[in-house]
């Protein structure tokens, strides 16, 4: 079993090591390439483009001819995207290469939560993907002093080194590590499926449907505050950039605590409860920032709410992707990829949105958490735990 958790990890790492590593080296980039600001933030927005369009054809690729040639492919694409970043002298090229490795790391995030779904039951997968969630809040904080670390003694390419250095250990670990754990494809299991015929595994199901819809309301909670959180932490707050370095490395470490103290949670209490719990956290952080503003408190009563939302996110977010794809043990890849794309899409749309609309850092992160809050407790009252998830149990894969 720890074989298919170890290649989950390193799969699922590409993606938010590629948004995060190179930060550092931006200003350098621009200057090499000639490239303006904006074309520096299309970097971002076309490496999560690169990730949704590939999703999908990636998880039906997983579903039929099985996880580990899709992984391989995607980390060898990764790995040669990087590669060319590296060796970027025009922004077109440069930016180019970033799409290519979207590409690559939405490959290698979709096959890993199909992996997971595969090998692990409801209870232990929403534990270990609550693991995945604390591990991967860490990045944004570690990345960027790798990254520094990196740039006091070589130029930027070396980044995009590293991040090729990288896929290339995720194909080595693919290639000799993993073991096929597709039940279509893994011919040791696939005379138990004949009670699991795809056609009855329907996307069009409430449940799903319901748990697409929360996830993806999460990720852009996340992703928002993240997004604006440098505006709200040293412009509107008055904190210079170590300061700001400092508030966004606790609030990674208050996310990671939150998703190791996830898995406990889940030995005592129910997953409805947890889900409740999270959303309510961030129905708690809309309130205090909205008091803050409204009463002229104190900024650093932002900072509680900071915290709320890290912790709201880290305690839910893998509880409810792990409910969304109970249902599935044949189309795990499509369901998988289904979410991905989702919840890139609605978070890159309503932060350029609310962008477009002219709608303040303060006031954007707001409307989401309420948005979101509201939506998703409702979702989780109303909508019942899917028949499909109680009915297909987990195939044990071959360890």
């Amino acid at each position: 079993m720890s074989r298919y958790l170890l290649c989950s990890f390193a799969l699922v790492l590409l993606y938010p090591t590629a948004i995060d590593l190179y930060l550092v080296g931006l200003p350098q980039i621009g200057a090499d390439l000639n490239a303006t600001e904006s074309q520096l933030h299309f970097a971002f927005s076309i490496y999560l483009t690169g990730m949704a369009t590939t999703m999908l054809i990636a998880g039906k690729l997983s579903d039929s001819i099985g996880r580990k040639p899709v992984a391989i492919t995607g980390a060898i694409i990764f790995t040669v995207a990087s590669i060319l970043g590296g060796m970027a002298e025009q922004s077109s090229t440069f930016l180019m290469a970033r799409f290519i490795q979207g590409v690559g790391a939405g490959t290698c995030y979709v096959v890993a939560f199909a992996i997971i779904r595969d090998v692990l039951d409801d209870t232990r997968r929403a534990k270990v993907l609550s693991m995945i969630n604390g591990i991967t809040c860490v990045i944004p904080v570690i990345a960027p002093v790798i990254g520094y670390m990196i740039m006091l003694k070589y130029p930027w390419p070396s980044l995009f080194l590293t991040m090729a250095i990288m896929g290339g250990a995720v194909c080595i670990l693919s290639s000799l590590i993993l073991k096929e754990t597709n039940l279509k494809t893994s011919t040791s299991v696939n005379e138990n499926l004949t009670f699991l015929p795809s056609a009855t595994e329907s996307f069009a199901e409430r449940f799903f449907i319901s748990r697409i819809m929360i996830t993806s309301l999460g990720m852009t909670t996340i992703l928002t505050y993240v997004n604006v959180s440098p505006m709200l932490v040293m412009n509107d707050m008055g904190f210079d950039r170590s300061q700001y370095s400092t508030i966004m490395a606790v609030t990674a470490l208050i996310s990671m605590i939150a998703s190791f103290a996830a898995p406990l949670a889940l030995s005592i209490f129910k997953e409805r409860s947890i889900l409740l719990a999270s959303q309510s956290l961030f129905a708690l952080a809309a309130t205090v920032m909205t008091i803050t503003l409204l009463a002229d408190l104190n900024h650093h009563w932002y900072l509680l709410g900071f915290g709320f939302i890290c912790s709201g996110f880290a305690i839910g977010f893998g509880v409810s992707m792990s409910q969304a794809l109970s249902p599935y043990a044949v189309r795990a890849g499509v369901a998988s990829s289904l979410l991905g794309i989702t919840q890139v899409s609605c978070s890159a749309f309503y932060i350029w949105i609310m962008g477009l609309l002219g709608v303040n850092a303060l006031n954007m992160l707001v409307i989401i958490l309420v948005l979101g809050s509201v939506t998703s407790i409702a979702l989780i009252l109303l909508v019942p735990k899917s028949s499909q998830s109680q009915n297909h149990e987990k195939i044990t894969v071959p360890s």
